[in-house]
C-alpha cells in the first residue's frame, strides 16, 4: 500500500512539478481561469446638500458685497471727475485774471494823477503796457506781427492786395496784430498782401482766417 502511494506521489510530481496534489498557496475552492471578486469597500456617504447650499449662498453674498463696493467707488470717482471739470471751467481764467490785476492798478494810478504832464502819462501807459505784456507771456499769449512773412491763411486775414516789389503772397503791411494762445489763433492778424509788380488792388479770393 505504501509503495502504491509513493508511486502515485512520484507520478503526480512528474506530471505537475509539485510534491502534493494540492499545491501550496492555492485555496480550496479556487479554480484555474476563474477570477475572484474582492469585497468592495463601504460606499461614500451622500453629500450634505444643505452644507453645499450654505457655501454657495455665502459666496453669492460675498460677490454681491464686492460688486456694491466697486459700484460705489466708481460712482465716487465719476462725481469727483465731474466736480473737477466744473471747477476747471469755472476758474479757467483765474491765472490770467490775477495777472490783469496789475494792469488795472497801473491804469488807475495813471488816471489818479490829476496834474500829470504828457510825458508822465506816456510813462504810465508804457508801464501799463509792460505789465500787460508780462501777463500775456505768463499765460502763453503770443502776438502775431507778420510783416515781411509769407501770407498764412490760417493765421492772417488779408484785407487788400498791394502791388509791391516783394514776392507775391508776402505780407507788406499789418493793420492789426493777431494773437495766439499756445497754438490756437485767438485773433488773426489783419494784413495787406503783395500781389507782385503791377497787379490791381483788392483782397485775395481766399482772405484767410475769419
Amino acid at each position: 500500500m505504501i509503495s502504491k502511494l509513493s508511486l502515485e506521489s512520484e507520478t503526480w510530481r512528474r506530471m505537475t512539478g509539485t510534491d502534493t496534489p494540492n499545491p501550496a498557496g492555492q485555496r480550496a475552492g479556487d479554480e484555474p481561469g476563474i477570477d475572484r471578486v474582492t469585497d468592495a469597500g463601504p460606499a461614500d456617504p451622500a453629500p450634505d446638500l444643505a452644507e453645499i447650499l450654505r457655501k454657495a449662498e455665502a459666496e453669492v453674498t460675498d460677490l454681491r458685497d464686492a460688486w456694491l463696493r466697486a459700484k460705489a467707488e466708481t460712482e465716487n470717482v465719476r462725481r469727483m471727475g465731474q466736480s473737477d471739470v466744473a471747477r476747471a471751467h469755472k476758474y479757467a481764467v483765474e491765472r490770467f485774471a490775477s495777472e490783469l490785476l496789475a494792469v488795472r492798478d497801473a491804469l488807475e494810478q495813471s488816471l489818479s494823477a490829476g496834474n500829470a504832464t504828457p510825458e508822465q502819462l506816456r510813462e504810465g501807459v508804457e508801464l501799463t503796457l509792460k505789465a500787460l505784456v508780462a501777463a500775456f507771456d505768463k499765460t502763453s499769449i503770443v502776438a502775431l506781427d507778420p510783416a515781411g512773412e509769407k501770407f498764412d491763411p490760417n493765421r492772417h486775414q488779408a484785407m487788400a492786395m498791394i502791388p509791391s516789389s516783394k514776392p507775391a503772397q508776402t505780407v507788406v503791411q499789418v493793420f492789426q496784430k493777431g494773437y495766439l494762445l499756445h497754438d490756437r489763433v485767438l485773433r488773426p492778424a489783419l494784413v495787406a498782401v503783395s500781389s507782385g509788380p503791377g497787379e490791381a488792388q483788392g483782397a485775395p479770393a481766399d482772405g484767410g482766417a475769419a
